[in-house]
């Protein structure tokens, strides 16, 4: 078993590379790491490209005969301690990440859903993470992504996901206003999350919408605004006016599961 040492090894230079947007998107790849994130991808049949396992961290991995069988029928890379210790963005690395191509071939959207959730530049990357987990933890299956919006390949997005990125369709939209006006065409009102309206969460029915959640800072665009067929907000009590957009993505969806549930 050849083990690398040589941070000039190209497969090292490559993993390097892919911890920048610009690379992940000219070789349509990005990286996962952990044992969790592995396992669900193998479970999920991702395409996995490469398996690189710290060679001196093996022995903490704690892996059952059943998964190393599993993990061995991909393509494993063997580095040194000090070479993973390069390419890891963890803290406390399990020694183990992996390669795995994008799946953003199909741009079509699905329009059997109920709901439909659009980022309108949102920017934290721990934010985007979460939103796609709430979004996976409710059934959704496909999120609409502003030009702007941070790379969901990202190493913190896809950490935060934990796992949902695999089962979440990517809709990437190089002009967010023109794709909700097409998405008007086929029944679905536009609602976008906005303080200026006395109308609350509760007062709509979630049923053909499209949920517009704009900027941390600056809300969603008056263009898009615009375009809108419903103003909402979540209802405060105390003296805070805005939250965290992935806390406010989550509580708006799970109205949405409320009134399905109502409904059932």
């Amino acid at each position: 078993m050849q083990i690398i040492s040589s941070k000039d090894n190209e497969i090292v230079k490559h993993i390097k590379k892919l911890k920048e947007k610009k690379y992940r998107d000219q070789y349509n790849e990005y990286i996962i790491e952990g044992i969790k994130l592995i396992k669900e991808a193998i479970f999920e049949k991702q395409n996995i490209k490469q398996i690189i396992i710290c060679d001196d961290c093996e022995k903490n991995l704690k892996l059952s005969k059943e998964e190393m069988y599993e993990i061995a029928r991909y393509n494993c890379i063997y580095v040194t301690k000090k070479i993973f210790e390069t390419l890891t963005e963890v803290i406390s690395p399990q020694g183990i990440l992996a390669i795995l191509e994008k799946q953003d071939k199909n741009q079509e959207i699905d329009y059997n859903e109920d709901i439909i959730v659009a980022l309108a530049d949102i920017q934290d990357p721990g934010n985007l993470g979460t939103i796609l987990r709430t979004l996976d933890s409710v059934g959704l299956k496909q999120i609409l992504l502003s030009k702007n919006t941070a790379d969901c390949y990202s190493p913190k997005v896809v950490r935060s996901t934990m796992g949902a990125i695999f089962r979440i369709k990517m809709i990437h939209c190089e002009n967010l206003e023109e794709t909700l006006k097409e998405i008007k065409n086929h029944k679905f009102e536009i609602v976008v999350s906005h303080l200026k309206t006395k109308n609350s969460i509760y007062d709509i029915n979630y049923k053909n919408k499209v949920i517009v959640i704009g900027n941390e800072a600056n809300g969603v665009e008056e263009n898009i605004v615009k375009i809108s067929d419903e103003k909402i907000k979540i209802p405060m009590l105390g003296k805070t006016e805005s939250l965290n957009a992935s806390v406010a993505t989550g509580i708006i969806l799970y109205e949405y599961v409320r009134q399905k549930l109502k409904i059932k």
